[in-house]
């Protein structure tokens, strides 16, 4: 079969992807997205049934198109979401080709592009855009073996509640993903065991407004990385059920149960580290502190936003967090199943190139590697911890775009020829 060639190769179809289709069909450069399943497929089916977007519908969107038939305060559907990305690569007429994988992508012999091997052929391409984001490969630490006879999975693999077996569930890990979960079985009657890391814990609205505007006009979107290694800030925060403050006290009095981090497994015991009250602590002042702000900014500009003493509200403490549990039997306490929100790793073992540190993750400055033709999209911090929502990635994409078309300038220059070389 003949080798198929385009300027530029996207690989996935996700939020990241779309958004690069679309500035650089704006910038005219020819150009293929790939995505092995649907579009956006990762909403649909890596997510929990009850799952919505982290933000309002107004702000967690690209600017030229809003979510349809959403009340713009309502945090969409995962469905929607995934339906929004479809109805957009259509408005753009995005050159996207689903079922098909990207097996491998490696230098040509002569170095000037890439030679990409997928499902549906070969493909050579000058440049190639990685968009498959930061949630490829579920980490589960091996702290538990799977003789324990226990029911594992990560909350990639979560659906809902009826999926997990009878008895109590441990949910390990804190952010978004973990207290929405951990709280929706509770919820459904379970007994549920929490194990909190350090995290951040803004508040769901304050005075009227929710808190992507109060980031927004306190200029913490465009707040950059803060430093080699903590780049992953875990932030426990929810629209579920309309949209609340996470809060582990109101957990806690709700009959769920927080210990520390997990830290090893013996004899069927979990053991968990002595930092509950200070995890817990931290994410207190982290929500005070987006409080303060907001309550200077409105007294600095004069802003007539109704004041809002209820979020600084606490719950008392529970006896979980005035005398922490630091070890657990698992089958006295009746758990039967453990669910690891402990994050995701990258996996780019398809594109042979010289540019991943030590743990595989991609080197670049704001998407762009320093292998020459090749960048990344829809990265955690990326550019500013905005990069990680749905706005976020379609200005990085921006940028990403705008130095593919730059190097496509420099590669077709040509210099006039010298008056020596005339006069010959």
């Amino acid at each position: 079969m003949p080798v198929e060639k385009t300027d530029t190769l996207v690989v996935g179809a996700g939020q990241a992807g779309i958004a690069m289709s679309e500035h650089l069909g704006a910038l005219g450069v020819d150009h293929i997205v790939l995505e092995r399943d649907r579009i956006a497929e990762r909403w649909r089916t890596a997510r929990w049934d009850s799952l919505v977007a982290n933000g309002p519908a107004w702000h967690d969107r690209f600017p030229n198109r809003e979510f349809a038939g959403n009340d713009p305060e309502a945090f969409v559907p995962k469905e929607g979401v995934a339906d929004y990305f479809v109805d957009y690569a259509k408005q753009i007429n995005a050159p996207v080709r689903c079922g098909v994988e990207v097996n491998r992508a490696c230098r040509t012999a002569d170095g000037s592009a890439f030679l990409v091997e997928t499902s549906a052929g070969e493909i050579e391409t000058k440049r190639i855009v990685a968009a498959t984001g930061p949630f490829q490969k579920p980490l589960i630490p091996q702290l538990v073996p799977q003789s324990a006879g226990l029911t594992q999975i990560h909350s990639h693999d979560y659906r809902n509640p009826d999926q997990m077996p009878q008895g109590a569930v441990m949910v390990v890990g804190a952010g978004s993903s973990g207290a929405q979960i951990a709280e929706e079985l509770m919820d459904s009657g379970r007994q549920v065991y929490l194990s909190v890391g350090p995290h951040d814990r803004p508040p769901r609205s304050y005075r009227g407004r929710d808190f992507v505007w109060w980031l927004g006009v306190l200029g913490k979107w465009d707040m950059q990385t803060p430093g080699p290694g903590t780049e992953h800030v875990t932030i426990a925060v929810s629209g579920a059920k309309g949209g609340k403050t996470v809060d582990f006290r109101r957990f806690a009095a709700g009959g769920m149960r927080l210990v520390g981090r997990t830290e090893r497994f013996e004899d069927g015991k979990l053991y968990f580290a002595p930092d509950l009250i200070e995890n817990v602590a931290r994410g207190d002042a982290n929500h005070a502190s987006v409080l303060d702000e907001a309550d200077a900014y409105v007294t600095r500009h004069g802003l007539d936003l109704p004041e809002d003493p209820q979020e600084r509200k606490r719950w008392p403490d529970p006896a979980c967090l005035t005398d922490p549990i630091t070890e657990l039997d698992l089958a006295e306490a009746g758990i039967t199943s453990i669910i690891w929100a402990t994050g995701f790793s990258v996996d780019y073992g398809w594109l042979e190139i010289d540019a991943f540190d030590d743990n595989g993750k991609p080197i670049h400055q704001r998407g762009v590697s320093p292998e020459r033709g090749v960048y990344f999209v829809g990265l955690p911090w990326q550019s500013r911890r905005g990069s990680s929502f749905i706005w976020g990635v379609w200005h990085d994409a921006k940028y990403v775009a705008d130095q593919i078309a730059i190097q496509r300038a420099y590669d077709a220059y040509h210099p006039p020829e010298t008056l020596a070389a005339k006069a010959g």
